[in-house]
C-alpha cells in the first residue's frame, strides 16, 4: 500500500496501474499465429490502466527468441497498438535467460529501472531478426529515452498470458 511505503520511507519507482490476463489454450507450447491471446492481455491491461497505446513509452516483450513466439507477439503488438506499434521494445530475457516462473518479476524490475533511469535496456545478440519482426527493437545497446509508462508481457505455456502496465510515480 502507498501509505505503508511512504511511512517506511521506501523509494517508489513506479505504480502498477493496469493488468490484463487471458488464456488462449491454443497449444501446449506454441502461441496462436495471430497473437490473439497476447493481444487480449495487452488490450485488457491498457483498459484497466485507463490509457491508450500512444501513452506507452516502452514494452518489455516476452520474446523468447523463437520464431513462433516472436512473430506472434509482434502481430499482437501491431493489433493492439496500430499506428503506435513503433514504440520502443526490447527483451531483457536476452540478458537474464528465461527464468520461467520468475521471469515476469525480474522483467518488471527492469521496467521500473527503465522508468527511474530513462534508459531502454537492449535486446542483446539481436543480429538478424525475422523480417516479420519489424518493430522498434532496441538491439544490442541501451538507449536513453524518457520513460513514463511501461508494458511488460509474460506469455506462458498452455496459453497463459499476462500483461502489466506501470507508470512513473507522481505524488
Amino acid at each position: 500500500e502507498l501509505e505503508h511505503a511512504k511511512k517506511r520511507g521506501a523509494k517508489i519507482y513506479c505504480e502498477l496501474t493496469g493488468y490484463g490476463l487471458s488464456a488462449d489454450a491454443y497449444h501446449m507450447t506454441a502461441p496462436p499465429e495471430d497473437g490473439g491471446g497476447a493481444a487480449r492481455a495487452m488490450q485488457l491491461a491498457l483498459e484497466h490502466a485507463k490509457i491508450s497505446p500512444s501513452d506507452v513509452d516502452y514494452i518489455n516483450a516476452h520474446a523468447t527468441s523463437t520464431g513462433l513466439g516472436d512473430i506472434s507477439e509482434t502481430k499482437a503488438i501491431k493489433k493492439v497498438f496500430g499506428e503506435q506499434a513503433k514504440v520502443s521494445i526490447s527483451a531483457t530475457k536476452s540478458m537474464t535467460g528465461h527464468l520461467l516462473g520468475g521471469a515476469g518479476a525480474m522483467e518488471m524490475a527492469a521496467c521500473a529501472l527503465a522508468i527511474r533511469d530513462g534508459v531502454i535496456p537492449p535486446t542483446i545478440n539481436l543480429e538478424n531478426p525475422d523480417p516479420l519482426c519489424d518493430l522498434d527493437y532496441t538491439a544490442n545497446k541501451a538507449k536513453e529515452k524518457k520513460v513514463r509508462v511501461v508494458m511488460n508481457n509474460s506469455f506462458g505455456f498452455g496459453g497463459h498470458n499476462a500483461t502489466l502496465v506501470a507508470t512513473a510515480f507522481q505524488e
